[in-house]
Formats: C-alpha cells, structure tokens, sequence
C-alpha cells in the first residue's frame, strides 16, 4: 500500500467511523469494556478500539489483508471538568469530519464554530509522527489529546 493509498484509506475510514457518529460501524468489541470500529474496503481493514468517553485511550490499526501495517494511539479527553462533554464532543466529531489525505490523522490544522476552536499539529509523515489536539472555548483550554504512531515493519 503507498503512503497515497494508505492516507485515502485513512480518510474514508475515519469519516466513516467515529466522526460519522454512525451505529453501522461498532461491532462487539473484542476487549471487554472497550468500543470498537470497523471500516472494511477490499483487502484493507480499520479498527479503532479505545476506552472511555471524557477521558479516553485508544488504537487504530490498518490491516492488509490480515497483516497490520500502520498503527496510531492516542490518549486524552476533558482538561476543563466544569465545560460540557457532549458539546466538545460533537465539536470533536465536527472536527475529525475534516480530515484529509494531506494529514490523515485527526482534525484540520484549525477549526472555529459553535463557540469552540480546534487546533490539531502533528510532526512527521505516516511512516512515524506524532501530534496533539486542543479544543478551546474563551481561550481556555477545554480538551486535550496527544497522538503518535506509523507504518509497521
């Protein structure tokens, strides 16, 4: 798979997971406790497993046929205990709607809407990167979430 495959695969997959806030894409998760996402086309498979809701850990993993090739975690959620978690995160969802093959791996660089700001940075390629996301409301950081991973060998 080439790194253009991969990224056009990375976006029609994670607009079609998490960020569509679709029921079609959960199945029975695998781990106890988690909640997991599918997203098969052809020989290639996305599963995003992760735990929590305000607070949250998680894995998306690229498989070929049944080989992973490509692998991000992340972890992060609610910095502002007092703000509303189902209004970031649909903020959140909003957000993520935006990738693109350009940086497949969150949300756009920025997003304003709704009262809320998305910032996403990442550093490196989809071979090996690493990022960190922020939703701000009133300049004041409401969420956080950091990123990493890359291609498998």
């Amino acid at each position: 798979m080439t790194d253009e495959q991969l990224a056009a695969f990375l976006v029609q997959a994670k607009r079609a997971t998490y960020a569509a806030q679709g029921d079609t894409a959960s199945i029975t998760p695998l781990v106890p406790g988690s909640r997991q996402l599918e997203f098969p086309r052809g020989d290639w498979l996305y599963r995003d497993i992760y735990f929590g809701f305000a607070y949250f850990v998680g894995q998306e993993t690229v498989y070929e046929k049944t080989k992973p090739i490509w692998a991000m975690s992340y972890a992060g959620g609610m910095v502002e205990e007092n703000e509303d978690v189902l209004a970031v995160n649909e903020f959140l969802r909003t957000a993520l709607r935006q990738v693109d093959v350009s940086s497949p791996y969150r949300g756009p660089g920025l997003l304003r809407g709704d009262g809320f700001q998305y910032t996403s940075q990442t550093n490196g390629t989809l071979e090996n990167f690493y990022g960190i996301e922020r939703i701000s409301r009133s300049r004041a950081i409401v969420y956080e979430l950091r990123y990493h991973g890359g291609r498998l060998r």
